[in-house]
């Protein structure tokens, strides 16, 4: 969300219990390099980033989800867009995948130019495993039905990814090839430990393998309908 300092609203501080309305306000008369986000109706504001622990990491994200959008028209990449949940959410994922809602997608981009509804991929990058993205982020995203939700812890470099279930997230393992094969997404296939390592050759040619399944190829044609 962009910051204009155009009014006398108190500053947002981390632990600030508000309403949507109110976090937009006082966001709005924010500094524009300040990142902060409303969870559960508690505002976080974003630390300083570092290059190996967030920066890398998410350009890495950024570039695999790229490929992917790049050849599934009708797919949305968002890096760090406001999204409007509900009442008491209001995050900037890190990056997030949506299907336009013309081809049948939960989410839109209203007259403000924020995305209101739920996307149906989210990604963040997490310090560890105490950081919120694990535990309130991860509970607001299950209940307004995300529904697959990757976090990647940067300094234990472990890669969680969640599917919605009834209800509830349910971790998915590698299968005997180190290769999650989305269930939403067809063809966004990720072989996780080239993720961690760093190997985005690996990374982006197990996508493109992805990309060329018939699974892949039936989900654009349907898009395109």
């Amino acid at each position: 969300m962009s910051a204009i300092s155009t009014t006398n609203f108190p500053p947002l501080e981390s632990g600030d219990r508000l309403t949507r309305d109110e976090f937009e306000r006082r966001y709005q008369a924010m500094p524009q390099n300040m990142k902060a986000e409303l969870i559960e109706g508690v505002v976080y504001l974003a630390s300083p980033v570092r290059a190996r622990g967030h920066g890398r990491p998410h350009a890495q994200i950024i570039g695999w989800l790229l490929v992917y959008t790049a050849a599934t028209p009708g797919v949305d990449l968002q890096d760090n867009a406001t999204v409007r949940l509900d009442a008491d959410n209001e995050p900037q994922p890190d990056a997030l995948l949506r299907i336009e809602p013309e081809v049948g997608g939960n989410s839109r981009i209203n007259d403000d130019d924020y995305i209101e509804g739920t996307p149906e991929l989210i990604v963040e990058i997490a310090a560890s495993s105490a950081a919120y993205d694990l535990n309130d982020k991860l509970n607001a995203y299950r209940r307004n039905g995300v529904k697959e939700y990757i976090v990647w812890q940067s300094y234990e470099n472990r890669l969680d990814w969640f599917n919605l279930q009834q209800g509830r997230y349910i971790l998915r393992e590698p299968d005997a090839d180190g290769i999650i094969r989305s269930q939403i997404f067809p063809g966004l296939w990720l072989v996780v430990d080239g993720l961690r390592e760093g190997n985005m050759a690996e990374v982006l040619a197990v996508l493109q393998q992805g990309l060329q399944t018939p699974e892949h190829q039936a989900f654009v044609e349907k898009l395109r309908r």
